[in-house]
């Protein structure tokens, strides 16, 4: 069965750059041996036993979340890709958060932005997305700065636009540049517009050899924004992976935002989360839907996201891909459709 979604308000542009994301997030990801720390750490258990993943075959297509409101208690929700693009908001899928918020339980935000939460709401509110389409949001910045206060004084060499410096506020962290650095911390090229990885390829070599962590504080190695795809911070992570170097990062799909997340749905609720009823809404592969594999939690994979060029046509959902893509990166999904709606 294929699912046809033929919303207009949530229609994305192509996205020409999707299958080259997907090789190279099938080289960090899935091919084994990699040196970043937090990958095998551990998820503290939240109710009644440790995560273990449910076998599926392949995702179940449906029409809206609405036919999941009666399976599940708590949503957490990746942002970027799902619910905006960085340019504008998708009414539809802010309406089914909004809905489910309203009618069933808390909708926790997870982001691997890497700036804390709080410039984020900005960001949202800026889009349009409206505050009744969440309870919570956490970030990767949220969990990167726990990282960041281990290390202070530094000095550090940060790598960014000046959008992120909210990241280091209040951590009394000292920046240099390379050659004097004790670390480095990411959150993206310095132009996310103009600038690759490779730029950095010669000052990252002097780092290894000098035997420097690098943080990331965004693990994500592409993200839309309109109709292009843009590097973020796990593009450098992975060309400093390759030169030998070591990678630490926190956001998804590394545990600790997990647990940032499942202690706000905790919050929220009163009670620890059924981990059975606590459902992951994504449309990366190696982000959302490995991070919820991890720990054992089930995911709705939203196709027409990052990975849109390849799994959703005129016709809608091609599911027979998004089963290929899934099955290529050894990853499992419970539902799919095109685009987020109720």
């Amino acid at each position: 069965m294929t699912t046809n979604h033929t919303n207009h308000t949530n229609k994305r542009p192509p996205r020409p750059l999707a299958l080259a994301a997907s090789f190279v997030w099938f080289v960090w990801f899935v091919v084994p041996n990699r040196t970043s720390d937090c990958y095998e750490r551990p998820l503290r258990r939240h109710a009644g036993g440790a995560f273990a993943v449910r076998t599926m075959t392949s995702p179940t297509p449906i029409a809206g979340l609405s036919e999941l409101a009666g399976r599940y208690d708590v949503l957490l929700c990746d942002v970027w890709g799902v619910i905006h693009n960085g340019r504008e908001s998708f009414p539809a899928a802010c309406a089914a958060l909004a809905r489910f918020r309203a009618e069933v339980g808390p909708v926790i935000l997870i982001s691997n932005a890497p700036r804390p939460h709080g410039p984020i709401v900005e960001q949202l509110d800026a889009l349009g997305v409206p505050r009744a389409a969440w309870s919570r949001l956490v970030t990767s910045g949220d969990a990167t700065r726990a990282l960041l206060a281990e290390r202070a004084p530094g000095p550090a060499w940060t790598i960014g636009p000046e959008r992120d410096e909210p990241l280091y506020a209040g951590l009394d962290l000292r920046r240099s540049g390379p050659e004097d650095a004790a670390f480095i911390c990411v959150t993206g090229p310095y132009d996310d517009e103009a600038d690759e990885p490779g730029d950095y390829r010669d000052r990252f070599v002097a780092c290894v050899a000098r035997g420097l962590d690098l943080i990331c504080a965004n693990p994500d190695i592409v993200v839309q924004r309109g109709d292009k795809l843009i590097y973020c911070g796990g593009a450098l992570a992975q060309l400093y992976e390759s030169l030998g170097g070591r990678a630490v990062m926190a956001g998804k799909p590394f545990a600790p935002i997990y647990e940032m997340a499942l202690d706000q749905a905790q919050a929220f609720l009163g009670r620890a989360p059924d981990p059975a009823r606590v459902l992951c809404i994504g449309d990366g592969l190696p982000t959302d839907v490995r991070g919820a594999n991890a720990r054992g939690l089930d995911v709705l994979f939203v196709a027409n996201g990052i990975h849109g060029g390849e799994t959703v046509g005129p016709d809608g959902l091609k599911l027979p891909i998004v089963q290929d893509l899934l099955r290529q990166e050894g990853l499992l999904a419970a539902w799919t459709l095109a685009d987020l709606v109720w």
